[in-house]
């Protein structure tokens, strides 16, 4: 292996030219990304392509494909967006609360105010691209599968340290994460429907599931 050169930089405005364009590289991508997301909440994942993006955004075609390269990088990188989104509005304000069933309380209470004001314009970004990808292998479809498990753990390491502290009765946090997370789901589906009365039929779902023992 060779030395590294340690020589000083020409001086110059090229590397901070070279920064310059990373930084903005960087900030088309996640820009692009996020109106990705927003886009497939309504239409799937796989109603993404680079032209809808570029022209929603008044971009260049070629630019968006520089940044992307193909269609499934860009729903990688759409997934990805959600995710973020989906951690700053639900995940990371819950994670103030105490650690069990107030913590349980907040993921599921700040979840129904994602999906009550929605967060994307067609609801849940996994409840609408989940179906789409059950039956299709493939680094999406990983991709979505590996979000839904790392909320469903989420879920039920609250739901064991609630019933680790004798704040609920829960004999399987497994089966009770997927309890809650298919009432949500199905909250999320009733709102899209005009169903007003859903966020408060999921959390008295979720106060049943935590009833004290």
């Amino acid at each position: 292996m060779s030395e590294p050169d340690r020589r000083p930089a020409p001086s110059g405005g090229g590397a901070q030219t070279t920064d310059r364009r990373l930084l903005r590289g960087a900030r088309a991508r996640r820009t692009i990304a996020r109106h990705a997301a927003d886009v497939a909440s309504v239409e799937g994942l796989t109603g993404l392509s680079i032209g809808r993006l570029a022209t929603d955004l008044g971009l260049s075609k070629s630019g968006v494909a520089t940044l992307f390269g193909s269609k499934e990088r860009l729903q990688l990188a759409a997934a990805d967006a959600a995710r973020e989104a989906f951690i700053d509005a639900v995940v990371r304000p819950a994670s103030a609360a105490p650690s069990g069933a107030a913590r349980l309380r907040a993921l599921t209470g700040h979840w129904i105010s994602y999906a009550e004001a929605p967060l994307f314009p067609g609801g849940c970004f996994w409840a609408a691209n989940l179906p789409e990808f059950d039956s299709r292998p493939g680094p999406v479809r990983d991709a979505l599968l590996a979000h839904r498990r790392e909320w469903l753990a989420l879920l039920a390491g609250e739901l064991r340290r609630a019933a680790e502290r004798g704040e609920a009765a829960v004999p399987d946090a497994e089966l009770a994460a997927f309890q809650i997370d298919a009432v949500l789901t199905a909250a999320n589906t009733a709102l899209r429907l005009g169903d007003g009365t859903a966020p408060d039929k999921a959390r008295r779902t979720v106060e049943g599931l935590l009833a004290s023992p």
